[in-house]
């Protein structure tokens, strides 16, 4: 598929974006470049593989699912925060 100025107004209108007119051309063949890439992998025959299939012996690898104190991620927190007092931050007033 190509990606022609129109095609293109229609994306910036749908996406609220707005391509300079200088970056067009770009953005234009990056596009195709991706939409060629999709048209590859429709060309995939993946009718025989389950939906849970991994190229990972053994599938994903999980975390160990260990409790942490939960007081000691709060102040592990607060400690990179500019402002902080009583377990809170402190931010400047925005309504008066």
């Amino acid at each position: 598929m190509q990606i022609d100025d129109t095609l293109l107004t229609k994306l910036e209108t749908l996406s609220h974006l707005r391509i300079d007119a200088s970056n067009k051309e770009e953005v234009k063949a990056q596009l195709t470049e991706i939409l060629g890439y999709i048209d590859n992998l429709k060309e995939l025959d993946t009718a025989t593989l389950s939906a849970s299939f991994s190229t990972l012996d053994g599938g994903t690898p999980l975390r160990d699912d260990a409790p942490k104190n939960a007081g000691d991620v709060a102040e592990e927190i607060l400690a990179h925060a500019p402002n902080a007092q009583d377990d809170f931050f402190i931010v400047p007033a925005i309504i008066e």
